[in-house]
């Protein structure tokens, strides 16, 4: 089974910058689908950015657009969400996803959302002030 495992929260003053991580363990060569969520206290979970491996195109929410960078290092089985100038709207709970098959329905919608992805990382906090 894959298991995800997030890591480089923290808090971090308006306009900074923060790189998150996620590292991948067993066998992920069928996960077509890589992305980044967030959730807040009483909010649904957004997706804010996507990877779709096969072509490695990539996706982001409006609200995050050329302040996140997603990438991976597949030889290292790990995948990074770059943020900067971030505000205390990106204060949230980050978890990444995968998918589990080379099914990947964002890269037709090219929307970002939990209908693509099966696997999930147990999250890391965010907190901009």
């Amino acid at each position: 089974d894959v298991q995800l495992v997030e890591s480089g929260g923290g808090s971090v003053q308006l306009g900074g910058s923060l790189r998150l991580s996620c590292t991948a363990s067993g066998d992920t060569s069928t996960s077509n689908c890589m992305g980044w969520f967030r959730q807040v206290p009483g909010k649904e979970r957004e997706g804010v950015a996507g990877l779709y491996v096969t072509d490695d195109t990539t996706y982001y929410d409006d609200s995050v657009k050329g302040r996140f960078t997603i990438s991976q290092d597949a030889a290292k089985n790990t995948m990074y969400l770059q943020m900067t100038a971030l505000k205390p709207e990106d204060t949230a709970m980050y978890y990444c996803a995968a998918s589990s098959s080379f099914y990947c329905p964002m890269a037709a919608t090219r929307r970002i959302t939990a209908s693509s992805f099966r696997i999930w990382g147990q999250g890391t906090q965010v907190t901009v002030s």
